[in-house]
């Protein structure tokens, strides 16, 4: 990073359409990490994995919060993908934290040069938390209120949180780029890790067919290596093990080429998570902050 702020984001990122291969980890925050250990963790991911962003998942309520994680990110020279947490239970806090967020990006003078989207997730249409006509709304607002920050926003997804609203094609019209959620383990034909690459494929081309050419990243992206009672399968051939983690992510660097050639400049993915603390048995590293596997994955081909 440079040593005084610009006075311009006129060049300042890559163009999305460069970005393809790993991308970085999903983070989850609501442990709401200390500044010490999110400049750690950032630089970790940053200069042991050559992880270029980090896309934050879970929700941390503290005040100021993302402006910690702006500092962290830029000391480290890593981009952030932000995100509007809806939750699982209902209500109307994500709207709170909506408002926090986007007053975050407004005036913070560093947030538009490390938060490269913000995202509303996880899995709002597969949830059905808000009507797919409602979200699309949403994220036309949230548009509007970050122009003046040069600010993309998206929707977290799943393929089928998309299918079962109809194809919810007002949400894909309305969004910047688009946000895959790609969880082989839980299809109903998933068996090992190294064999999942048809259901990746099938995902994959559902959102070619029908995201317009817009950039794709898979952000939410991963196999576990223990089942819990939040991650059970729904395929009896299903194997949730460390060899299966690893041999998912082995599986997404040999397709290397499948994934550069996809519309709008190839798709860029993201493991999840970075440690098993944050959600249990998705975690690069374990409960111990041991790796679980080598994992220097490709971010080019």
């Amino acid at each position: 990073m440079p040593s005084t702020l610009p006075n311009s984001l006129d060049n300042w990122w890559c163009p999305m359409d460069g970005e393809y291969a790993f991308m970085g980890f999903s983070y989850e925050i609501t442990a709401c990490q200390s500044p010490n250990q999110l400049n750690a963790e950032f630089a970790d991911i940053r200069k042991n994995f050559n992880g270029r962003y980090v896309r934050l998942y879970g929700f941390c309520d503290n005040d100021g919060f993302y402006d910690e994680i702006v500092n962290a990110a830029w000391n480290n020279g890593l981009g952030v993908h932000a995100l509007i947490w809806f939750g699982f239970t209902g209500g109307n806090q994500w709207e709170t934290r909506r408002d926090s967020l986007v007053n975050a990006l407004i005036t913070n003078p560093k947030a538009k040069f490390v938060t490269r989207g913000v995202q509303f997730g996880s899995e709002p249409l597969f949830d059905n938390v808000l009507p797919h006509a409602v979200l699309a709304s949403q994220v036309l607002l949230a548009k509007a209120r970050l122009e003046g920050v040069q600010i993309p926003v998206t929707v977290s997804e799943l393929a089928y949180g998309y299918q079962e609203r109809g194809g919810a094609q007002d949400v894909l019209n309305a969004i910047d780029y688009i946000n895959i959620h790609m969880l082989p383990f839980f299809s109903t034909l998933a068996t090992t890790g190294s064999q999942a690459w048809p259901i990746v494929e099938t995902d994959m081309n559902w959102f070619i067919q029908h995201g317009d050419g817009k950039k794709m990243y898979f952000d939410e992206n991963g196999w576990p290596s223990v089942t819990s009672p939040n991650v059970q399968p729904n395929s009896p051939y299903a194997v949730a093990s460390v060899d299966n983690e690893h041999q998912y992510y082995t599986l997404l660097d040999s397709h290397c080429l499948d994934l550069k050639n996809a519309p709008g400049g190839g798709i860029g993915w993201f493991a999840h998570i970075y440690s098993d603390l944050q959600e249990p048995g998705y975690g690069i590293y374990d409960v111990n902050g041991r790796l679980k596997f080598p994992f220097r994955p490709r971010t080019s081909c």
